[in-house]
């Protein structure tokens, strides 16, 4: 008897047992049809990021590139400068956003000297040491003027001192927002009368965008200039 309801059961599930139909998204279909996916598997050259030549962008991101060059102060058909900008470009929304703000932080667009925003720059790259970063605007601040001394100061977290005014409330204010420090009212006054809110705002938020681009150039392992990938 426990014989017979084997087989019947074998039997059934013979009949029963069917392969389940596999369901894709269009998003899979798409790739399989073209045979991209969007994990890349070309050679990576902005450390682990495989940079997207012009030519393999998708229309958006063309138009975002074009934006980014613009902002940039370039020649339409340029190159993207930066390791930032050549990785977010494979988010072109994002590029576009970006775009306005990187096109107000050019020289004479905003209430900073050049000085005061590498310096500001400087404080907020050391936080996150990022070679990538601090290399290139270790650079800046020299190109800027800033005292060789100064910069080693700045970038190594040790105290320095401006002579000016402006600096010295922005190497305060930096360092402190840097460090996750409270904002005395000593402090805030000092800044509110040598920069006003323009000036403390542009810190505020250029320091912002050089956490995003330090975070990025982290995350994708991207070195300074001249080393090995």
């Amino acid at each position: 008897m426990i014989a017979t309801i084997a087989v019947f059961v074998s039997s059934s599930r013979k009949r029963n047992d069917k392969p389940m139909k596999q369901t894709t998204t269009p998003e899979q279909d798409k790739s399989r049809q073209t045979g991209k996916t969007e994990v890349s598997q070309a050679q990576p050259t902005v450390g682990r990021f495989a940079e997207i030549p012009y030519d393999q962008m998708t229309p958006e991101q063309q138009e975002a590139c074009g934006l980014l060059i613009e902002a940039e102060g370039l020649e339409p058909g340029a190159a993207l400068p930066s390791a930032p900008l050549k990785i977010w470009i494979r988010n072109p929304k994002l590029s576009k956003a970006v775009a306005s703000l990187i096109g107000h932080f050019r020289p004479s667009h905003h209430s900073l000297s050049q000085r005061e925003r590498e310096l500001a720059v400087c404080i907020i790259a050391s936080k996150w040491h990022t070679p990538y970063t601090i290399y290139a605007h270790e650079t800046f601040a020299k190109n800027s003027g800033m005292p060789p001394e100064m910069i080693d100061a700045v970038i190594s977290g040790l105290p320095a001192s401006f002579a000016n005014e402006r600096e010295q409330v922005i190497y305060e204010m930096a360092t402190a927002l840097a460090n996750s420090r409270w904002i005395s009212k000593g402090l805030y006054d000092r800044a509110v009368k040598a920069l006003g809110h323009t000036g403390i705002t542009d810190v505020t938020v250029l320091m912002g965008f050089y956490t995003a681009v330090s975070l990025t150039v982290a995350f994708y392992d991207v070195p300074a200039p001249g080393t090995k990938i």
